[in-house]
């Protein structure tokens, strides 16, 4: 809770803290859309009619044809630009209420789209903007961090180059080991999918929860870079052992962050996207993503002292009997 408060407090005492995110979905909101659905359209329609072949049963049917409306509805919503903003696999970026939303209209009327029309683009576009994404959300995590660690900051000195250089290696990795564990989760989903949708929907089901196992260890790998000026696999290695020995203070610290951030996303989307009250969520949603990350930077500089101070503790008491001898 300590934490919690000196998040919010830094915040409200630095409110231009949040002019990248309220500037970001402003931009997705009221820019163009980049679409690609007239270019995979076509792959994905053809792998749906494979794969209705198998459905043989009515409800299966129903189920499957519910399944593809409403991924047809989200790739026409897709928006390229929403790679901008903070994946949610990723750990470094900015967060984004309308690259979750993916807004058509706007209060000037619809949104103007640009297709995205070979393949050879698309590949292109979507290395610029990760790319840009993460240079971004490392600069924007160093602002947040300085700002809510106060005079602390001041002997790290992280400077933007070391920030933007350690955000691209642990972005990287992150990236690496996503790629191995997704490709061959996909192909199993994917021949799942052929046999069953609902076979697949529950093995799709279940490796969500089992990710969940894995959220506390790997929410601080970052924090290492900005509070402490580690390289990329110090903070993650850092994160590894803090997570080990603080597991339940951890665990509910990152609960209450999924919690907040979750349960308030529904309130700042119940604006509908053609009216500017949608600027009320926008910035509400900036303020408290950005106040829980200034809140897990103190936590992370508050738990890691009190384990250094631990160990030391351990080994003065180790060193006494040692001496005795």
């Amino acid at each position: 809770m300590g934490s919690l408060k000196a998040g919010f407090d830094a915040v409200a005492n630095h409110i231009g803290l949040i002019l990248l995110p309220v500037a970001l979905d402003i931009f997705l909101w009221l820019g163009p859309r980049l679409s690609v659905g007239g270019l995979v359209n076509p792959f994905f329609k053809l792998m749906f009619d494979e794969a209705r072949t198998t459905v043989t049963s009515s409800a299966d049917l129903k189920r499957f044809t519910d399944f593809q409306t409403g991924f047809s509805e989200i790739l026409e919503r897709f928006n390229l630009l929403s790679l901008l903003s903070r994946l949610q696999a990723f750990p470094i970026g900015i967060s984004s209420l309308l690259a979750q939303t993916m807004p058509v209209k706007t209060p000037l009327g619809s949104q103007d789209v640009v297709q995205v029309s070979s393949l050879s683009g698309l590949i292109g576009l979507m290395f610029l903007l990760i790319l840009v994404g993460w240079i971004a959300g490392g600069l924007y995590f160093r602002w947040v961090s300085g700002t809510a660690l106060g005079n602390a900051m001041s002997e790290a000195e992280i400077s933007f180059v070391w920030a933007i250089l350690q955000t691209l290696i642990l972005s990287a990795v992150w990236f690496i080991g996503l790629m191995m564990i997704l490709i061959p989760v996909m192909l199993v989903l994917t021949f799942l999918t052929f046999l069953s949708p609902a076979l697949a929907s529950g093995a799709f089901f279940v490796m969500l929860i089992l990710s969940f196992w894995l959220i506390v260890p790997l929410f601080f790998t970052p924090h290492g870079i900005f509070v402490r000026k580690q390289n990329a696999f110090h903070s993650i290695f850092t994160s590894l052992r803090m997570a080990r020995f603080t597991l339940p203070t951890s665990g509910l610290f990152v609960l209450s962050v999924l919690l907040l951030t979750t349960g308030l996303n529904y309130l700042w989307s119940v604006p509908p996207d053609d009216s500017w009250m949608l600027l009320v969520g926008i910035t509400g949603h900036a303020f408290i993503t950005t106040a829980l990350l200034a809140a897990s930077f103190v936590y992370y500089r508050d738990m890691n002292a009190w384990l250094q101070t631990v160990f030391e503790q351990l080994q003065q008491k180790q060193a006494i009997p040692a001496q005795r001898v």
